[in-house]
């Protein structure tokens, strides 16, 4: 009986804690209609090396963030390790992250893998900053790291 009643609890708390991280997913990720980078595929950048558009009927969730996957690989793909996919900074603009600790729109076409991370950049009205973020990489990163936790406190 203590064993059952000790395990329910233990299920319980699990539950509680995925729907609060998920909640803050939610809340905090760039996402329309809980979906991430504008629909497209978080393995096409990896794999192909390109944005590719996701399909909607090819979709999948990871603690409340929907994405879309071109092909039914990437999907599999992602299934078994969505952490090493997501984009950094909640999908947000990881130059504006480091820059400022804002959170910045994306053009999902404009993103670059740095230490195996998918970041993505804003690319508006002649200002692309992906070209910014090349001339600081380092520093940046470690800024856009520090800021994008004060989301999660």
């Amino acid at each position: 009986m203590k064993k059952s009643i000790l395990i329910l609890f233990v299920a319980f708390l699990s539950a509680t804690n995925y729907a609060q991280t998920a909640g803050k997913r939610t809340s905090e990720f760039n996402l329309e209609k809980k979906v991430a980078i504008q629909g497209y595929d978080p393995v096409a950048y990896f794999t192909q090396k390109k944005a590719v558009k996701g399909k909607s009927i090819l979709a999948s969730s990871y603690e409340g963030v929907i994405y879309y996957f071109s092909s039914q690989a990437n999907k599999d793909a992602f299934a078994k390790t969505p952490a090493s996919y997501e984009p950094q900074y909640g999908g947000w603009c990881a130059y504006a992250m480091g820059a400022t600790g804002e959170k910045v729109e994306i053009d999902p076409e404009t993103f670059k893998i740095f230490d195996g991370k998918l970041n993505l950049f804003y690319n508006a009205y002649f200002n692309n900053t992906l070209k910014s973020w090349n001339k600081d990489e380092v520093n940046l990163k470690k800024k856009a790291d520090a800021n994008w936790k004060k989301f999660f406190n």
